[in-house]
Order: C-alpha cells, then sequence, then structure tokens
C-alpha cells in the first residue's frame, strides 16, 4: 500500500542530495508493518558484507520522529543479517540520551544534538571516549490539522508562535484570515496539541518559532514543551493521533505520520515567492544549506530555520544517531558499526525519501560513513 499524501506530499528525492555509497543489503519481502505503511521499498540484492561480525542482540531507543524509518531499517538489515536481532524501542530523544548515557543501550536517536552537559554524561560510560552525534535522518516537522472545508490552510512563524502559546484561540483569528483570504474558516477554537514527554522534536520547532519569529516566541528551545495552555499527548504517534481525531485541532510531528494518518499539513509563509508545503523535497532543499558545527567526530548541524529560500521549508528536524566515539560496549561494538554502517549506506538512505524522510545531503553523509567506520 502507497503512502497517501496531502498538500503535496511526495517523495521525490533531490538529485543534489543524492547520496552515493557502496553498500546495499538484500532484504526478504516486501511488507511493512510501521506506522509510516509501505514505502514499496525493495532494496538492491547485493553482498552482506555489512554484516561481518555483527552478533546477537542490540538494544537502542529515542526519537519518536525516526520510527518509522527505523521500523524499515531493522526490517531490512534482520533480514540479511541473520542471528542478529536489533530492538529499537520508540520513545523520545530525552528518553534516549538517557538510556544512552546510562548505559542500557548501544546507540540512541536523538532529533537534537547533545548539550555539552549531555557529552560530560557519556563519558562515563564511553570509557576513554564521548558520545557524538551522527546525523542518519532528516525530514520535514509537519504541522498537521484538522478543520472541514480548509484543504490547503498557509500559516506563518507569527500566527504559529501565537496559536501554541495561546495567544490565538480561534480559527477565524484576524490574523489566521488575512493568510487565507479565500477560506470558510470557522469561528471554533484551536484544539492546539504539543508533546507532553521531553522531545527533540518539540526543540526542532522551538529553534524555527525562535529564528522566524523571535517578538511572538520568547521561550529557549528546550525540548520541554515551554508555553501555557494546549493539550498534551505522547510520542509523534500520540499527537498525530489526536489531531487526526479531535475536529479543530493543530500539532506537530514528522512527515510519514501526517501521510499514514491522511491528516492535512500547513504550507509555510516564510517570506519566499509562494508558501512552501511541507514535503520530503522541500525539507530537503532547507538541510542541504547545513554547516557541521560539532568539532572532532562530532557531527553536528546548524540548520537555518529563519530561511526564506524558495521552496525551502523551514520547520525541519535531522535525527542523530548517539554511539561513543571511542569506549563503545565490546559485546554491541561489531553490530552497532554494523547496522549503522547499513543505515547510513546508499540503500539505507534510500528508504528516507520513499518513507517521507529526507536523506543527509551527500557531503555530510559520506563523513558520517567514515565516522562509523572508526567507531572503537
Amino acid at each position: 500500500m502507497k503512502l497517501q499524501r496531502k498538500n503535496g506530499l511526495r517523495a521525490t528525492a533531490l538529485g543534489a542530495l543524492a547520496v552515493s555509497g557502496a553498500l546495499v543489503l538484500t532484504a526478504c519481502g516486501s511488507d511493512n508493518n510501521s506506522e509510516g505503511g509501505d514505502a514499496s521499498s525493495k532494496p538492491s540484492a547485493a553482498t552482506s558484507a555489512v554484516c561481518k561480525d555483527a552478533k546477537g542482540k542490540l538494544l537502542a531507543s529515542g526519537s519518536s520522529a525516526q520510527k518509522n524509518a527505523m521500523d524499515l531499517w531493522v526490517k531490512n538489515y534482520m533480514a540479511t543479517c541473520t542471528g542478529v536481532e536489533v530492538n529499537y524501542q520508540s520513545s523520545s530523544s530525552g528518553e534516549g540520551i538517557i538510556a544512552f548515557n546510562q548505559g542500557t543501550v548501544g546507540f540512541a536517536g536523538s532529533d537534537s544534538a547533545l548539550k555539552p552537559e549531555e557529552v560530560a554524561d557519556s563519558k562515563k560510560i564511553c570509557t576513554g571516549g564521548q558520545g557524538i552525534n551522527l546525523p542518519m535522518v532528516g525530514g520535514p516537522i509537519a504541522i498537521g490539522y484538522k478543520l472541514n472545508g480548509v484543504d490547503n490552510l498557509v500559516l506563518d512563524a507569527p500566527t504559529l508562535a501565537k496559536i501554541f502559546d495561546s495567544k490565538i484561540k480561534n480559527w477565524d483569528d484576524e490574523a489566521i484570515k488575512a493568510l487565507n483570504p479565500d477560506a470558510k474558516l470557522p469561528s471554533e477554537p484551536i484544539q492546539a496539541f504539543h508533546r507532553s514527554e521531553d522531545s527533540g522534536t518539540t526543540q526542532n520547532l522551538g529553534k524555527y518559532l525562535a529564528a522566524a519569529a523571535p517578538s511572538d516566541w520568547k521561550y529557549e528551545a528546550e525540548k520541554k514543551w515551554p508555553a501555557p495552555g494546549g493539550q498534551s499527548a505522547s510520542g509523534s504517534s500520540g499527537i498525530a493521533s489526536q489531531v487526526a481525531a479531535v475536529e479543530g485541532s493543530i500539532g506537530y510531528f514528522e512527515l510519514s505520520y501526517a501521510a499514514s494518518q491522511k491528516i492535512s499539513t500547513v504550507s509555510v509563509d516564510t517570506g519566499a515567492s509562494a508558501p512552501v508545503a511541507a514535503t520530503s523535497e522541500n525539507a530537503s532543499k532547507a538541510i542541504a544549506a547545513a554547516k557541521i558545527k560539532g568539532t572532532g567526530k562530532d557531527l553536528a548541524l546548524d540548520l537555518d530555520y529563519a530561511t526564506k529560500a524558495d521552496g525551502a521549508y523551514p520547520i525541519v528536524l535531522v535525527t542523530y544517531e548517539i554511539a561513543c566515539d571511542k569506549g563503545n560496549k565490546p559485546d554491541t561494538l561489531a553490530t552497532v558499526k554494523s547496522f549503522l554502517t547499513y543505515t547510513a549506506s546508499e540503500d539505507g538512505q534510500k528508504l528516507l525519501t520513499e518513507a517521507g524522510y529526507a536523506p543527509i545531503p551527500a557531503e555530510i553523509n559520506a563523513k558520517v560513513r567514515e565516522t562509523v567506520d572508526s567507531l572503537s
């Protein structure tokens, strides 16, 4: 079953971001039970050399934004690397980092780079080294909504900031009307949903609002939801389920949740020549401008959330896989390297666009593969 898309959701890869890599992986079967639906993906039949030395069970946890990508990766990896079990628990970025720094998982997924204090904590687990950020998944944070009779909603950063800060409370507010002059906006209350737990997706939304609407969003960009009011739900899946069910609702989550649940998404007026829809292609245009700000083997990225480039969707996130540069546990090191080698490979990155995500730009991804190979 192919993903159902609204508001121009597409799975078109940008040629400029095509990820090069020689590793490909064979998978058996094409069924998919992830929330994102079947991405119609059939990994290339090739070598299982990526499985070298991988063995046993690998536990990982964290970001729910990458869950649908991780479901596909784990399924395809385990189909070839027989005798290896990868168990990724989708929770939240905050919980994943805690688990990593407690030494209970081989790697963690986080939609925000490690903070200095989290890096310091990681040194207790990474003997002789520290936790590093490996950008592996890109994509738009879709602003989903349910509003009968309104199919093409346009909002800008100041309006979104006021909605999520409970300053705009009804759908027929003058600010929303001005951006949607032809829409029949009801007078009903806005039901705004946010994450209940610490979330990198929340933090990235906060970075966008602070950068693009500094006069209207005065909160620090943290994983914990900062604004008063609104309603909470757990995980990207929880918010998506609420938005899909509640008339007059609005919330934020990774794009594939909108696609799988047929949720309408907001186009963002960035000041470019036209409002920009939440698509993989448009997110890729924004992520392509990212610069590496990490030092050494850390590959944390600096994203331009206030971009006004035509066709660049500004509310993006990059999910990092967090691993030790040195001092990984001997019993899981080979499997961590094997699995992350696959996810960063051409075959692994190709799945992202097909599943509604955005691949990591080729120049950055080449450094990711090099760093994964050097983990010890």
